[in-house]
């Protein structure tokens, strides 16, 4: 079920969003709206030509009935009743009360006067009974019949079906319906495709010249921690240790973002070492009130960009911190299902846990239950995962006893460069 209250929360934090949805919703109801007044007024037109249809079927009829009961009739007569009967172009068929064929009009004509043996013209059927007899079915499905009373007290049934054209007009509106929501769902895609690659490039632009503004401090703080060496030698020098990490750290940081839209190369690398690696340095910029666990197959490994693979499990860590109110534990199992060729890095947390209905919603951009919050790491990290042609999803999360992520790479990846 979904979570009434995140989803007021997330609509107030990001009101954009919202309205964006609610323009969506108003666009969609005015096209549904169009699509139903084009559906009744083709409907009402196709009601009006079906009785005008019906019109000419019973003019048809008695026009015929004139013709068989007034025989002796003057010519003239007769002639003005044929022609007003030829002029309505209407397929019909015309049976006695035994259900016997007696007249039709507007057929297929190569379905009358067949022969009865193959190439034989001497002798000959009046019609093809089977194609007869399905067409009066059809007309008998379409229609009820016009009776018509013969001075012989005999009746007659009168069958018609639609028009080729009223047959169309019935089908037009749904074609064209379709057409047009192929055309608009066409135009959005494109639309939003352009778009996107539009903010995509904005974003790659903030991002490289955030990089590119990033370097010069760094280099200068490098120069400055070396002097601060050399000048203070004899005092603890596992300070400087420390600052020259936390230093080499921010040139990650900056290469990360130079990386952003670019396309970085992967190495085959034990997953074991290299989240090792992290851990040991972001537990220590961590309160000692949260403990780490890096357990599972240590041998196992993978392609990989350090720089970027790093990024996905800093994300996933701080997260995990920030889930956890006060004393909590972090465990991260790397394992591998050999039949499959995949590799598992589960990384659970004791922390607050997630609501069912968010488990989807928190890998979108903007999406964040924080304050603060941007809403973009769960977003990128997504991203990144990709990048290594890999999987990221909630495994379980349960409210009040914590969350764990799984990120699924291929043991044996080929590796097809991908932009980040």
């Amino acid at each position: 079920m979904i979570n009434l209250e995140s989803s007021l929360s997330y609509m107030k934090q990001h009101p954009y969003r919202y309205n964006k949805q609610k323009w969506k919703v108003l666009l969609f109801l005015f096209a549904a709206l169009i699509a139903a007044a084009s559906l009744l007024y083709s409907n009402y037109l196709v009601k009006n030509l079906s009785k005008s249809e019906r019109s000419k079927a019973q003019v048809w009829a008695m026009s015929t009935q004139s013709i068989v009961s007034m025989p002796d009739v003057d010519d003239q007569f007769i002639s003005f009743i044929y022609a007003v009967r030829d002029s309505l172009s209407l397929p019909a068929i015309i049976t006695n009360e035994e259900n016997q064929i007696i007249f039709w009009r507007d057929l297929d004509s190569t379905k009358t006067n067949i022969p009865l043996v193959a190439q034989d013209s001497s002798n000959l059927l009046d019609h093809d009974p089977g194609y007869f007899e399905k067409q009066l079915a059809k007309m008998k499905k379409s229609h009820p019949p016009i009776i018509i009373n013969l001075d012989t007290g005999e009746k007659w049934h009168v069958y018609y079906h639609d028009s080729e054209a009223l047959r169309q007009l019935r089908i037009f509106p749904y074609l064209q319906l379709s057409l047009i929501a192929i055309f608009l769902i066409i135009a959005y895609t494109v639309f939003n495709s352009i778009r996107d690659s539009e903010q995509n490039l904005v974003w790659v632009g903030m991002a490289k010249e955030a990089a590119h503004q990033l370097g010069t401090p760094i280099s200068s703080l490098m120069g400055w921690v070396e002097l601060a060496r050399i000048t203070y030698e004899n005092n603890d020098q596992q300070l400087f240790d420390e600052m020259e990490r936390d230093i080499k750290r921010l040139e990650i940081v900056a290469d990360r973002f130079s990386k952003i839209g670019s396309t970085p190369s992967l190495s085959n690398l034990v997953v074991f070492d290299v989240v090792q690696e992290y851990v040991n340095y972001f537990k220590i910029r961590t309160s000692k009130r949260i403990t780490f666990e890096l357990i599972g197959d240590q041998h196992v490994e993978a392609m990989l960009n350090i720089q970027v693979f790093d990024w996905i499990i800093e994300n996933l860590l701080k997260n995990a911190v920030n889930a956890i109110e006060g004393e909590g534990k972090i465990i991260i199992n790397i394992s591998e299902n050999i039949a499959k060729e995949e590799i598992f890095i589960d990384i659970s947390d004791t922390g607050k846990g997630i609501p069912r209905s968010n488990w989807e919603m928190i890998f979108q951009p903007g999406f964040t239950t924080r304050q603060r919050g941007w809403g973009l790491g769960l977003s990128l990290t997504q991203r990144m995962v990709y990048y290594h042609q890999g999987q990221i999803f909630v495994k379980e999360s349960e409210i009040g006893k914590g969350t764990t992520f799984r990120i699924i790479l291929k043991s044996n990846l080929r590796y097809e460069p991908t932009q980040i």
